[in-house]
């Protein structure tokens, strides 16, 4: 529940720790905005306060020009609201109503579609519907103000299955047609794409963000043709939904954004694409609660050596899967790179991307559950490893497990754990990083009872309780700890 006096401080001070934790709506103007607004300040018996976008554009506001509340970062939805609407909210913001049915979703989620809409009724206080709709238009009013993409490619790319529709709904919605808001939106605010073939968007977040120690960690695992780290930009390929290309990004602290180029030929899942840009880089965290959490819970030091710490995602859950799995083959980091990089050049499709440095993607499941443990077990990699691979692999093609946004994290981890080859730690680190878990925690882990100093998986349990719900956090810096301690 939203608590209107602490709401209005926060707009008062354009307090930039609660962007995209609320909206507020001024009732002169029908206009809602983000705290953080550069605009005048409305009086405070003119605003309203609502706790998603959606729900701010189903009480009859628009989304402002200025703020743009499109662009605020998402919310840490861990204990909002109840499981089953904090699940169906999260596929619904990856675009799982895009050309499927509530009907579909509900299926996917194990429910009746009365229930699930019941339960985003009675939490988020709009219809599935409602809060695809209003997904698909804030992403195409970021596609109108940030590029020069033609209306029809917006359109498309944002998850309308019409251009009549997209122009319908859009009119309906914010009184104005979408070549009249491109003509509102300065095209200096619009990034330079590194080339034609690429268009760049915006990713805000919540300072700070210790983005050379993020991109530093991504670096190690890098995989020669498959992802880079230059400078201080990130760069990989991506295969989703059939769909293959590059994104690249790079930080622009002064902003609170990343720039990110994507291919054009991922138009059509970029929905579900920035979603997953969104957990790699943990841009939704909210560093402030997350480090005032564990530094007045026993980890103050290494919270002030590594401010704004944020735990690296990935972008493809199978690819994480292998890389965990890998590393259990062989004691040393670089061996298992190697090895890595053996079955990626094996099995992983070439791709044509005009980078030099991009020319690969990470192998697919079905093209690692052909070759079987035999065929991995021909590459070099040990046998009950590779037997563990193919069996995440089989799962992953049958739909057992899925390691993406929205997916259970808890039934996930359990399917995993359950895996031969694969148990507990692995099992939570995979779903820490795939499923965006802040709460995992693998007390198995003997780095992280070293670091915190203590011996046993119990006792670190114990010890982690005063960390939730960001235990995640504190592994991330038990073991950055663990490794300058050497």
């Amino acid at each position: 529940m939203l608590q209107a006096d602490i709401c209005q401080r926060a707009v008062h001070a354009r307090d930039a720790r609660f962007d995209g934790v609320f909206f507020v709506g001024i009732t002169t103007t029908r206009v809602y905005c983000r705290p953080v607004c550069p605009a005048r300040v409305s009086y405070p018996d003119r605003r309203r306060f609502f706790d998603s976008a959606a729900a701010a554009e189903r009480a009859g506001y628009r989304p402002c020009l200025r703020c743009r509340p499109e662009l605020a970062p998402g919310r840490a939805l861990m204990d909002a609201v109840p499981r089953l609407a904090r699940l169906a909210a999260q596929r619904i913001g990856a675009g799982a109503l895009n050309g499927h049915s509530v009907a579909d979703l509900a299926r996917e989620l194990g429910v009746s579609e009365r229930h699930l809409r019941r339960a985003l009724e009675r939490e988020l206080g709009v219809a599935p519907a409602e809060l695809a709709q209003t997904h698909r238009l804030l992403l195409a009013k970021r596609l109108l103000a940030e590029t020069s993409l033609p209306v029809t490619r917006v359109a498309f790319a944002s998850g309308f299955q019409s251009l009549r529709r997209f122009n319908s709904v859009f009119r309906e919605r914010y009184r104005l047609s979408p070549s009249a808001l491109r003509r509102a939106a300065p095209s200096a605010a619009r990034p330079v794409s590194p080339s034609g073939d690429f268009v760049t968007l915006t990713l805000a977040y919540r300072a700070s963000l210790d983005w050379g120690l993020l991109i530093g960690r991504l670096s190690r695992e890098a995989i020669a043709g498959v992802s880079v780290v230059e400078g201080d930009r990130y760069g990989r390929t991506i295969s989703l939904d059939g769909r293959s290309g590059v994104v690249l990004a790079r930080n622009v602290p002064a902003k609170a954004q990343l720039d990110v180029a994507v291919s054009l030929s991922l138009l059509p899942v970029l929905m579900p694409l920035l979603v997953r840009l969104r957990h790699l880089f943990d841009l939704d965290a909210e560093p402030a609660v997350v480090d005032a959490c564990l530094g007045q819970n026993g980890l103050a030091p290494l919270v002030r050596r590594r401010p704004g710490l944020r735990i690296p995602g990935t972008l493809d859950g199978f690819e994480l899967a292998l890389r965990s799995l890998l590393p259990e083959a062989n004691g040393s980091h670089e061996a298992a790179g190697d090895l890595l990089s053996r079955v990626v050049g094996a099995l992983g499709e070439e791709i044509d991307t005009g980078i030099p440095t991009l020319t690969r993607l990470a192998p697919r499941p079905e093209r690692v559950a052909e070759a079987g443990p035999s065929g991995l077990a021909a590459l070099g990699v040990p046998r009950h490893v590779a037997e563990a691979i193919a069996s995440v692999a089989r799962a992953l093609i049958g739909g057992a497990v899925r390691l993406e946004p929205g997916r259970d994290a808890a039934a996930t981890h359990r399917a995993l754990r359950e895996m031969e080859g694969v148990g507990e730690r692995l099992a939570t680190l995979i779903a820490m990083r795939a499923l965006y878990w802040p709460d995992a925690f693998p007390a198995s882990d003997p780095a992280l009872q070293r670091a915190a100093g203590v011996s046993g998986r119990s006792a670190l349990r114990a010890m982690a309780e005063r960390w939730r719900p960001w235990r995640a956090y504190a592994a991330q810096h038990l073991w950055l700890h663990a490794e300058e301690r050497g």
